[in-house]
């Protein structure tokens, strides 16, 4: 029903007399005023409690005033803004309360608002989100998984190509590595990992894309690197192709680096390397994490317990209950006077042969499935492909 020629206080109160009056139930009163029953008693239970003044129009002015700020907060808080652009207004709001605890700070939308009066932010564009997959393994601890992945190049303004090599803690974001190499081969690669593993002790799991030097289409997805992951007795993960949200806490690591450090990139490339390792440090122990309820990843991470020597041992195999062979230089191992091509990456490696229920051949190097073996060769996994939504 449309409202008649009354102001909406006295619509209001002929709805009241009608209930009071009894003349007809709410639903039949709410449905001739065009309003819902739950506005109809909000209105009653005012009508009881204050007359005909309940129903007019609360003022929507805040109950108590407004907090004031001194000019000298809000500098403090522009000045921090200024040392770190591509920090929000929660990890600013952290470090104020930091370094001035005695101090009244406001919230962080009214940091925003601040920030955005001296045009200190920009919107930010929301893309259409992936749905997220289970994890490929679990990260309830320190060194459970290290997540690796190569962030994409660019140029530095005298021309040289700069892509990072990442290495990050998955349960504390701690990043353990972001260098710059000249090459990504396993000869350049291996180093990184051995520092890393001196340093910080050996991980669980490292997770990567697909990619070299860190995975391929061979058997198992072994390259040279993840063999001697492998022998340092670290088991290596890969990601399913083309789903880059399985490895998504490293990937948004990604975007705060770019946005710190590559946004615009530096002068010269020497500029820029500098400039990685001042991030290294800043993002560990500076900036606040929101995943970590505003903690930094270096009050988080705790080194490993597992040690590294930097000795390489082959995986050993419980020989009461697989078969052993040793892979040939051509890359095959024999097997009931056959020969069977497994691939060039283990050649000289010894990999293992397990009977499963089905008294089907697998193959495994160390704790990775290689694939099955028949009288074709060695079938290889097949990757799951995930249903489109």
């Amino acid at each position: 029903m449309a409202w008649g020629n009354h102001t909406v206080e006295q619509e209001r109160l002929q709805v009241m007399k009608a209930y009071v009056l009894g003349s007809s139930s709410m639903t039949d009163i709410c449905m001739q005023y065009g309003i819902s029953r739950k506005t109809a008693y909000k209105w009653y239970k005012r009508f009881l409690e204050q007359g005909e003044e309940g129903l007019k129009d609360l003022s929507k002015a805040p109950h108590s005033p407004c907090q004031y700020y001194t000019d000298i907060q809000i500098e403090k808080a522009i000045d921090l803004k200024l040392k770190h652009r591509t920090w929000g207004p929660k990890k600013i709001l952290v470090k104020l309360q930091e370094k001035f605890p005695n101090e009244h700070w406001p919230c962080p939308t009214r940091l925003y608002e601040i920030f955005k009066k001296y045009h200190l932010v920009t919107s930010r564009k929301f893309r259409n989100r992936v749905p997220a997959t289970a994890p490929l393994g679990d990260l309830t601890a320190n060194n459970d998984t290290w997540a690796v992945d190569l962030k994409g190049w660019f140029l530095t303004g005298d021309g040289f190509k700069c892509e990072p090599l990442t290495i990050t803690d998955c349960f504390t974001r701690y990043l353990i590595r972001c260098v710059h190499l000249n090459k990504h081969t396993t000869e350049y690669v291996w180093p990184v990992f051995d520092e890393a593993f001196r340093e910080y002790g050996l991980p669980n799991r490292i997770r990567s894309d697909n990619g070299p030097p860190f995975g391929s289409v061979g058997a198992g997805r072994l390259t040279s690197l993840s063999v001697n992951l492998i022998k340092a007795g670290v088991i290596p993960e890969w990601i399913q192709p083309g789903h880059p949200e399985e490895n998504g806490r490293h990937e948004r690591f990604h975007l705060t680096l770019k946005q710190d450090v590559a946004n615009p990139p530096k002068d010269t490339l020497a500029l820029q390397i500098q400039s990685m390792s001042q991030f290294e440090h800043e993002y560990n122990f500076e900036r606040p994490h929101e995943a970590l309820n505003m903690k930094t990843p270096g009050s988080c991470y705790q080194p490993s317990q597992r040690t590294w020597n930097g000795i390489l041992r082959p995986p050993e195999y419980d020989t009461s209950k697989v078969q052993v062979r040793k892979v040939c230089q051509s890359g095959c191992i024999w097997l009931r006077q056959q020969e069977y091509y497994i691939g060039q990456t283990l050649t000289g490696e010894y990999v293992a042969l397990k009977t499963n229920e089905s008294d089907e051949l697998e193959l495994y190097y160390g704790p990775v499935y290689l694939g099955k073996l028949n009288d074709n060769g060695l079938e290889k996994p097949k990757i799951k492909k995930r249903r489109q939504r």
